[in-house]
């Protein structure tokens, strides 16, 4: 174990037990999901986002971090994603239940399986279930794709920008020819869409979506370090 791992295990460790044995403090972080919900989203993707892509490297190539790397811009992409990923998950957790309720004639059944109403959680059930699986098979395969494709358009600038924010900024980011050159589409169809969205994505973003909805983007959050290690065993 490289030293690089023990205060990597450390930082780990202290912030589960700031959680765990600070008072107030999970009742702190719930609050401010639910005053605040977007700008925490930034803030958990930036940090465990960036944290997978560290992980993964560190699988890959022995160290944490290296020159080009981009922390600061990986950080940036991350959290705006972080954004759109939460944005996109309360549109899809909302549209299907409508659809389910009125194009597929559930009559309200959905709505009472899966929606938060007056404060209280529906408990578990196979109606949950089902709700669930529907918005994570729906939001992967419209959703997840294009996000997928446009964040590694994203890593590929940071990449050829030195890992930089004035570099990521400075130059223009070329998506005609990102898309058209530089993206290994045998990798991102045959192995990123085709395998980790169903084998993986469908059934973990089903678990997410079971969850209470103030530690649903926490654990979407986790999922990207999740993906980050599959990611660096398969290259």
């Amino acid at each position: 174990m490289k030293k690089s791992d023990l205060i990597t295990i450390l930082i780990v460790a202290a912030v589960v037990c700031g959680f765990a044995f600070i008072p107030g403090a999970w009742d702190w972080f719930n609050t401010t999901t639910t005053n605040h919900g977007l700008l925490m989203s930034f803030f958990k993707f930036a940090i465990l986002g960036t944290f997978g892509e560290m992980l993964a490297l560190r699988i890959r190539e022995g160290v944490y971090i290296k020159k080009g790397f981009g922390l600061l811009p990986k950080m940036l992409i991350w959290g705006v994603l972080g954004v759109v990923i939460a944005s996109a998950m309360t549109i899809f957790k909302t549209g299907t239940v409508k659809l389910l309720d009125g194009g597929f004639h559930l009559d309200g059944k959905a709505s009472d399986w899966f929606e938060v109403k007056d404060g209280v959680v529906p408990p578990l059930s196979w109606g949950k279930f089902f709700v669930a699986l529907c918005v994570s098979v729906l939001m992967n395969t419209l959703f997840a794709p294009v996000f997928m494709t446009f964040h590694k358009i994203t890593d590929i600038h940071i990449a050829e920008t030195g890992g930089s924010l004035i570099g990521f900024f400075s130059h223009r980011l070329k998506i005609r020819e990102t898309l058209s050159k530089k993206i290994n589409w045998d990798i991102q169809y045959g192995f990123v869409f085709a395998k980790t969205i169903p084998l993986f994505w469908y059934p973990a973003h089903t678990i997410t979506f079971l969850l209470p909805p103030t530690l649903q983007v926490l654990f979407a959050a986790f999922l990207g370090v999740a993906l980050g290690v599959i990611l660096s065993i398969k290259k």
